[in-house]
């Protein structure tokens, strides 16, 4: 599929919980989305954060530890998952964190991921981002004691319909400021 301009691939690019679990992804895009995810801007150029992408067989472990209850049941399906953990900043960032009392590493991970999602849906590839899991055995899998963050589901979407989108209108979500205020 062809974009013409970011705002097209915004309209296409969402959210699926029902992947074709016959369709590997290819190594080779998901290299491309992490190629990408590293350009994306952060707080100081600190990118406080780390992927670990997660495929195959390995994505098969890791999807019992996002299926708590019903919620995430469709993970069962999925081939890869980019796993998201929190990492420090630089010193630069930090101090700015502080200073001016904003969570700035929440900001530059959630631009990254978008990053990966938006390359993801340009590669024909579908995408979910999960914050519900259970951390702790997702951190024992890794061997790592970052905090995880985000989960992102990536695979091949069974049905490659793209449904409406309903948001907020725009007068709930911002205003122009005239130039003569």
């Amino acid at each position: 599929m062809e974009f013409r301009d970011f705002k097209e691939l915004a309209k296409i690019r969402q959210s699926c919980r029902d992947y074709d679990p016959d369709r590997e992804v290819e190594i080779e895009k998901l290299q491309t989305c992490l190629d990408t995810m590293k350009l994306a801007p952060s707080a100081c150029n600190a990118q406080p954060y780390y992927y670990y992408i997660v495929h195959g067989e390995n994505a098969k472990n890791i999807s019992k530890f996002l299926q708590l209850g019903k919620m995430n049941s469709f993970t069962k399906d999925v081939n890869a998952f980019a796993i998201v953990t929190e990492e420090n900043y630089n010193l630069t960032a930090k101090i700015s964190s502080q200073v001016k009392n904003q969570d700035f590493k929440s900001v530059d991970i959630g631009i990254s991921t978008a990053y990966f999602t938006a390359e993801a849906t340009t590669l024909g590839l579908s995408t979910c981002v999960i914050g519900w899991f259970d951390e702790e055995k997702i951190q024992k899998f890794l061997n790592t004691k970052s905090r995880i963050r985000l989960v992102i589901a990536i695979g091949y979407a069974k049905n490659e319909e793209i449904r409406e989108k309903k948001r907020k209108t725009s007068d709930a979500l911002y205003k122009i400021i005239p130039e003569d205020l």
